[in-house]
């Protein structure tokens, strides 16, 4: 057994990750190198190798002749039954090779090739496990800046994040651990090149599958995502189980798992809406905080129109437009946003709409709200005579020409009465109270 050579492949192995059996073909051809290099051809020479063992043997295949012409090819009769006494005239005989016999020349550059072959196969086995990470997150270790961009050890390889790749605002350090996008892995003579981004849109799906579990096994889909780094993302994302609410499942309990991300992402805001085939109702959720009017989608042309109210328009556009610009990024269309009053003005709404909606807003707000029914509330509960007001109701649904204001009634309501700084409580007053009120009291309520 060679055990010097088993040990140093083992050891190659563990730390290099480089199989044995590719260390031992790559020895192989490097005698087969040496032959050449010392005989001047190869064609004869054949090695023999034991993988469990590394013992190996080097063997020229040499035809048997009466007279020898090439000593490389031929060998005499006599030193073939040397070998072999079986062997006669046209045999072939398997000369062994001592590699020891080979000079300086030839020695040097097996050794040249066998170096070459590790480095190759560590560059190998590097591309290929950066390869696998392609499209996914990875943890680096800032080394040191070069100019304006950043060297990243990734463990076993160096990587470069180029200034184009750095969001804007982020100031890293030396030894600083940071979470970064790999765009892509390219194979080179020097070893892998791999890419890596801070500004990737993917970049926050991907931490956001590292947060939540219902993303890694399925249950829950990012559809969609928009970004400008360093400042606001947009995330569309469905549930595929009626049990599971999207958004929320994102956002954590109390906001622990979008915490997590905005952290890593040093503060960027994240809007994390839900996801409708409905491209109206979707773009509606994408101008989110935005309060929308209507959506008219034009699904062919990608074309959709938007209607705010007037006080919701800057903030449907955002800062610099970047609402409306993300989007429209993440819904894949082009939005034009208008006010009621440009939409009215353009004739995309009637010109008495702003009255239609007046009247709407008084009839739903409060008399569809409030009226033939009692006046029950839990804001409101205790405040008047023991939690309600005249057995619940408010008389027909009116106060009688009187407001109820900070604890009293104006205007008078009362019969002339007067309140002289007195609280209403449990149908009488105190602390100033009259006659006259308490008579016009009882007469009102029936007492």
């Amino acid at each position: 057994m060679n055990t010097e050579l088993l040990e140093a492949l083992t050891i190659l192995e563990k730390e290099k990750n480089i199989s044995k059996e590719t260390m031992l073909e790559a020895i192989e051809n490097s005698l087969i190198s040496a032959c050449k290099n010392h005989f001047g051809t190869s064609d004869n020479i054949k090695v023999i190798m034991d993988k469990d063992t590394c013992e190996y043997s080097v063997f020229a295949e040499k035809q048997v002749v009466k007279e020898v012409t090439d000593q490389n090819l031929e060998i005499t009769l006599e030193g073939a039954r040397d070998l072999d006494s079986s062997l006669d005239i046209g045999d072939v005989a398997q000369v062994p090779i001592e590699s020891k016999g080979f000079g300086r020349i030839a020695t040097q550059n097996a050794k040249n090739l066998i170096l070459q072959k590790i480095r190759e196969e560590e560059r190998k086995v590097v591309f290929n496990q950066y390869f696998e990470m392609e499209k996914d997150i990875v943890t680096g270790t800032v080394q040191r800046l070069i100019g304006k961009n950043i060297s990243i050890n990734l463990g076993k390889a160096d990587a470069m994040l180029t200034e184009n790749e750095q969001v804007r605002g982020e100031v890293f350090r030396p030894s600083d651990r940071i979470k970064l996008y790999v765009v892509e892995v390219k194979s080179t003579t020097k070893g892998p090149k791999i890419i890596l981004s801070r500004t990737h849109p993917e970049l926050v799906k991907r931490l956001f599958e590292a947060e939540v579990t219902e993303l890694r096994d399925g249950t829950v889909e990012v559809k969609s995502i928009a970004r400008e780094a360093g400042s606001r993302t947009k995330m569309a994302v469905v549930s595929h189980d009626e049990n599971v609410d999207a958004v929320g499942a994102c956002v954590g309990m109390n906001g622990s798992r979008v915490n997590a991300v905005v952290n890593e992402l040093r503060g960027e805001k994240i809007d994390i809406i839900n996801w409708d085939e409905n491209p109206a109702l979707l773009i509606e959720n994408a101008l989110s905080p935005a309060k929308v009017i209507s959506v008219m989608a034009d699904p062919d042309d990608r074309m959709a129109g938007v209607i705010v109210p007037d006080y919701q328009l800057s903030l449907a556009i955002g800062k610099e437009g970047q609402n409306a610009r993300l989007a429209a990024r993440l819904t894949g269309y082009k939005i034009d946003i208008k006010s009621e009053t440009q939409a009215i003005e353009s004739g995309d709404l009637p010109e008495d709409y702003m009255s239609m909606m007046e009247e709407e807003y008084y009839d739903e707000e409060y008399h569809g709200e409030y009226a033939e029914d009692e006046y029950y509330d839990e804001a409101y509960e205790g405040e008047y005579v023991e939690g309600e007001y005249v057995e619940g109701e408010y008389v027909e649904g009116e106060y009688v020409e009187g407001e109820y204001v900070e604890g009293e009634y104006a205007q008078g309501e009362y019969a002339g009465g007067e309140y002289v700084e007195g609280e209403y409580i449990e149908g009488e007053y105190i602390e100033g109270s009259t006659d006259e009120f308490h008579e016009t009291n009882d007469e009102e309520s029936g007492t």
